[in-house]
């Protein structure tokens, strides 16, 4: 199946923190959309594999998702090396996307700064002819390099290159979002506090996105970083 966006997160969860409003956005108006899980998340402090994998379920149900896989890369040591990049490059000549969403360039889990440069890399290497990858049924793939690429903004508070206008689509975000109950805040929870698990920052998904809308003048938005400039055909283009 060819995707249009296929984005891709370290952990469940972070797709849909980073661009849950922007893929139901998407959804809404016809686009076929993948998710791409790099882990299970199985060392993080709340939870467990088990768990983590049925939420993702529930959240993709929420934000109409189709497609979504976990590559079950070790959580915690994610490397940017041969056997990581040649899996992902099989995933993205598979599914062909024009855009790629990914990590936050720079941010506070280790794996999250990881995973942007591996799935960068992945997207370029993915576009040479004379590299040979092999698909899970054994058959060769052939090559595919996405023409967009833009990285999502998690926890740190990174100026956006572009801002999306999710106000449509705000709520379901939220929605998606809370199907994560392992992790985000949850008064009725007896595990140990993470940044995450806090209302502060449940709530602050919500006010960064409002204020991210503020900026560019709608009521909600999704901020994202460029690895080159962003063109527009006209100014008409712009919101």
């Amino acid at each position: 199946m060819k995707l249009d966006i296929l984005a891709f997160g370290a952990h469940p969860d972070d797709v849909e923190l980073g661009c849950g409003g922007s893929l139901a956005l998407s959804i809404k108006n016809g686009q076929k959309v993948g998710i791409i899980d790099l882990t299970q998340g199985e060392i993080g402090t709340r939870g467990n594999k088990e768990i983590r994998i049925k939420e993702a379920s529930r959240s993709s149900s929420v934000l109409g998702i189709k497609v979504r896989e976990n590559l079950k890369f070790r959580d915690g040591f994610l490397t940017n090396d041969e056997y990581h990049k040649l899996k992902i490059i099989s995933i993205i000549r598979n599914y062909k996307p024009e855009v790629v969403l990914c990590n936050a360039e720079s941010d506070r889990h280790i794996d999250h700064s990881t995973a942007s440069k591996l799935v960068s890399d992945s997207c370029f290497l993915s576009g040479l002819s004379k590299l040979k990858v092999y698909s899970e049924d054994g058959s060769l793939t052939s090559e595919w390099r996405p023409s967009k690429i833009y990285h999502y903004i998690q926890w740190n508070d990174i100026h956006p290159d572009f801002v999306v206008d999710i106000s449509q689509t705000l709520q379901i975000k939220i929605q998606s979002i809370k199907q994560y109950k392992s992790q985000l805040y949850n008064p009725k929870s007896n595990e140990t506090d993470t940044p995450i698990s806090s209302k502060n920052f449940l709530d602050s998904v919500t006010y960064r996105a409002k204020n991210l809308g503020r900026l560019i003048g709608v009521d909600a938005g999704e901020g994202f970083t460029v690895e080159r400039y962003p063109g527009i055909r006209s100014f008409n283009d712009l919101i």
